[in-house]
């Protein structure tokens, strides 16, 4: 491929580098379009039109997720490459390429979140907020959520492009033998003036920006494929919507209803309780939110790549075939390994969505108890369907290296459970008004001695040392009473404001 373009041979160094690139592979006749783009390009902007060119490689936000990229991904994979003809759709924005929501599917949601904020009012101490009924496609879920998901998850993309540039610098220095400059003969098929550290400096970046727009097209094909299996807004137990949609989608609550055999009216009034439950939690507990999200954050900071994976992958990945890209982006040179602060964030997750989902069971379990038919059953389907994870979960999970399932839901939900029994309703809820009042992660391990501890008295000693520090009286009454609880005899002084007759008085009387 190299001789058609030179009209000689190759030599050892630039095959090795094409090798190592993965570029030994590609079809000439596209090198060729290359090159004649290259060659025109140079003639009428030189260098600096070079650097646009591969600046804009992949089209992605240099060193994070472009997130027009990624939501492109997403909408290939919830309208199917059949549908690709916008219509107009119920929601917020602009038209959608899916199945519109239509007013009777509409209404119905409308009319099952105002009888679900009704019943949780009853379920909780929460106060009820300001909420509006929202019925949602896969596609406006996608178009809603995926600026926080972008959000989320770029210090693994940015991570991602740092250790390919990383790596890309290693294959180099092998290259030019670590002098940073190119051998003379690569040198020579350079056009002249061009200089050959900026060449070394665009290709690196231009690597940089493919990694980045590979991971934001997986990104977007897993939260395309999360979408077409999430019920609500916040089904996976994060703040995706604002605190003020109630958020349910009809046509998954429907097949849903149709593979549990219950009538789809019960179905999307319980899934409307949980979602009730879950924005109003979110609404009424302001650090909770922020804190979920802030372990998310916090986990995708700390990522770290395995660099000799990703410099072995990079020779063996063809750039013609995308599924090669992906299957090499999903692999194991991506999988990132867990640090210490990772494992802290990764738990302090894990038990923030047990805790949501556990106060939501319970919520949901006492507001449709009375209602019902098969609001227990209707629990333990959704309880199951949690736990096994779905596609889009274990995409998800290759991708980023996060579990979003609420592994310790039962331990939470038991935990919730006794403090309800033991110290009633309110003090359930109570739970909520602190960080550090919350159930930990060990609090899980020992529901009841969480219980117990939550409503234990303080001691007397702990109780009269508070008294002091807020009375600042208190000391004087402490003073006197150390000295005697009276006045001082040698003073004169008899206590009645009076002075008496003092030692000396006595004497000479």
């Amino acid at each position: 491929m190299f001789e058609s373009l030179t009209g000689g041979p190759v030599p050892p160094e630039m095959a090795g580098l094409l090798s190592n690139l993965g570029l030994d592979r590609m079809d000439p006749e596209v090198i060729q379009q290359a090159m004649s783009q290259f060659q025109s390009m140079m003639a009428g902007g030189g260098a600096g039109m070079f650097g646009d060119l591969l600046g804009g490689a992949a089209g992605s936000v240099p060193g994070g997720v472009d997130q027009n990229a990624a939501l492109a991904a997403a909408r290939a994979v919830v309208t199917g490459p059949g549908d690709a003809a916008p219509r107009v759709g119920f929601g917020p924005g602009a038209g959608h390429a899916v199945q519109e929501v239509d007013d009777t599917a509409a209404r119905a949601v409308a009319e099952a979140v105002r009888i679900a904020s009704l019943w949780v009012d009853e379920a909780t101490t929460l106060p009820p907020h300001t909420a509006w009924a929202h019925a949602w496609t896969p596609l406006d879920w996608t178009e809603e959520t995926m600026p926080l998901w972008t959000e989320l998850v770029g210090p693994v993309a940015s991570g991602l492009s740092a250790a390919m540039s990383q790596a890309s610098s290693s294959q180099l220095d092998r290259l030019t033998g670590g002098a940073g400059e190119l051998p003379a003969e690569l040198q020579n098929m350079l056009p002249p003036g061009m200089d050959p550290a900026m060449v070394m400096g665009q290709v690196q970046g231009m690597l940089e920006r493919m990694s980045a727009g590979m991971f934001s097209a997986q990104l977007g094909q897993a939260i395309g494929t999360l979408s077409r299996e999430v019920l609500t807004g916040s089904d996976v137990g994060l703040p995706l919507v604002p605190d003020d949609h109630v958020v349910l989608l009809p046509a998954a609550i429907d097949e849903l209803a149709s593979g549990l055999s219950v009538d789809v009216g019960e179905v999307r009034l319980y899934l409307a309780v949980r979602e009730v439950a879950r924005t109003r939690l979110f609404a009424q507990v302001p650090w909770l939110g922020p804190q979920v999200l802030a372990a998310v954050r916090d986990y995708a900071a700390d990522i770290a790549f395995d660099l000799d994976a990703i410099e072995n992958q990079l020779r063996d990945v063809d750039l013609q075939d995308p599924g090669a890209l992906q299957s090499a982006l999903s692999g194991s040179m991506f999988a990132p390994t867990p640090s210490p602060a990772q494992a802290r964030a990764l738990d302090r997750l894990e038990t923030s969505l047990a805790l949501i989902e556990g106060w939501v069971d319970v919520v949901a379990e006492a507001a449709t108890a009375a209602t019902l038919p098969h609001g227990a059953a209707l629990g333990e389907a959704i309880r199951r369907r949690r736990a096994s994870g779905g596609p889009a979960e274990k995409v998800f999970r290759g991708l980023v290296g996060l579990d979003l399932r609420p592994r310790r839901l039962r331990d939470a939900a038991n935990l919730f459970r006794a403090m309800e029994d033991r110290h009633g309703r309110a003090a359930r809820d109570d739970v909520w008004e602190h960080p550090d009042v919350a159930p930990q992660s060990s609090d899980l391990d020992d529901p009841l001695g969480y219980v117990e501890r939550f409503g234990a008295p303080e001691s007397d000693d702990f109780d009269a040392e508070l008294a002091r520090l807020l009375d600042p009286t208190a000391d004087d009454g402490s003073a006197e009473a150390r000295d005697g609880g009276g006045p001082d005899h040698g003073s004169g002084d008899d206590g009645s404001g009076e002075t008496g007759p003092t030692e000396a008085d006595r004497r000479d009387g």
